[in-house]
């Protein structure tokens, strides 16, 4: 199983040097272009859109397909994405070239996480889970920081070109190492569609929305946040991205192995970041060090945001694990796309040094909806107890 989660992780890897890639050059094409900051954002809100409105559609469509195929076909057409971007196409045509895959990033890491689990001991399926999401901290750590150094070294196009370069590196490993899986028995979608009647489901995905937005608020932004209120420039932003990245890597390996033990209270322990990191962001001011160091924890507190938001969701839906993996995925990058355009508003109106404060309330809100669930659940577990009172 360890294998198949790999080979998860490298195709995660390419999917996330595209879709986050971007972060770190908005600036630039903002500038190529001659839009505002909040305009360039949409290639990463749209983006998140186009998942968060069709994932649980095209997952429940594909669940009969070979998975190996659906794969393929899915990093192919990032691929595609990446090639056709580095040509700096008119902007409207750039949006809809990366709008495209979108449809089936939802397909691919769903089948990817059920496809590592699927034989495995309920005690290892988060750690396997944790190695196929460990490609967004992988990916943050080594592909996306180098798209954005190369960035600074040549263009904005040689960072699309490193995204190119990286999917097709997934795609060969793909089509080299994952064994076929043939079509798996499919379930009826009123099987699946019943988690949508669940309100323990329903809080979680709640909670996974609000949770994304609030560390995406900041992050979407992260380059021209450093750039304009740490006044760094963009070679410095891209060492930043990869201190990032690195710390992001030890805390989605370390969160793999706490949520074996207790989903809630890991998800909280991490969740805590988008309260915290705003907070010591201010306080740190224009001192390089501090801002440093609050990077570094803030890459450890982000990391595990998707493993968190998979974990907690399918955690409350266990006979439909690839339906609520594409939801929280959804879910996830509804997220993504309420916290880029929040974001955005904020910035177009007051500017950028208060995007972290969004992405506070927003967490605020995630919090809640976890007491929510944890109230829920305790009401429920009294309720079918029996009344040890009358005995």
């Amino acid at each position: 199983m360890k294998k198949i989660a790999f080979v998860g992780c490298l195709g995660l890897i390419g999917i996330i040097t595209t879709e986050f890639g971007v972060i770190g050059i908005l600036p630039q094409i903002a500038d190529h272009y001659h839009i505002s900051i909040d305009k360039a954002g949409l290639l990463l809100s749209a983006f998140a859109l186009v998942i968060a409105l069709t994932g649980p559609f095209m997952t429940l469509f594909t669940s009969g397909f070979d998975r190996k195929k659906i794969m393929m076909i899915s990093i192919a057409m990032f691929l595609l994405t990446g090639i056709v971007s580095s040509f700096a196409p008119p902007f409207w045509l750039l949006i809809i070239v990366r709008m495209l895959p979108a449809f089936l990033q939802p397909v691919f890491i769903s089948n990817a996480i059920a496809a590592a689990v699927a034989n495995a001991d309920k005690s290892q399926e988060y750690r396997l889970a944790g190695i196929v999401v460990g490609g967004i901290a992988i990916a943050m750590v080594t592909t996306v920081p180098f798209a954005t150094y190369m960035a600074s070294v040549f263009n904005w196009q040689a960072s699309f070109g490193v995204q190119a370069v990286v999917t097709a590196i997934a795609l060969v490993g793909i089509y080299k190492i994952l064994p076929p899986m043939h079509p798996q028995e499919k379930k009826s979608y009123g099987t699946q569609l019943k988690v949508l009647t669940n309100s323990r489901f329903l809080i979680s995905s709640a909670m996974n929305f609000f949770m994304i937005a609030a560390w995406f608020s900041t992050y979407s932004y992260f380059a021209d946040y450093l750039g304009k209120v740490k006044e760094m420039d963009t070679q410095t932003i891209s060492y930043m991205m990869f201190l990032f990245g690195i710390t992001g890597i030890v805390s989605n390996w370390l969160a793999g192995k706490m949520m074996s033990k207790n989903v809630p209270a890991t998800i909280a322990l991490f969740l805590s970041g988008t309260v915290l990191i705003p907070v010591m962001l201010f306080y740190s001011g224009a001192n390089t060090w501090s801002t440093v160091s609050v990077i570094a924890l803030w890459g450890f507190l982000y990391a595990p945001c998707f493993l968190s938001g998979f974990a907690y969701m399918t955690s409350a839906a266990p006979h439909a694990p690839e339906f609520a993996n594409s939801l929280a995925i959804s879910f996830g990058n509804l997220g993504v796309t309420a916290g880029t355009v929040v974001s955005g508003w904020f910035i177009a109106s007051v500017g950028v040094s208060q995007s972290p404060w969004v992405g506070m309330a927003f967490g605020i809100l995630a919090f809640l909806m976890i007491i929510w669930r944890t109230l829920l659940e305790r009401k429920s577990e009294f309720i079918s107890k029996p009344d040890q009172c009358t005995a």
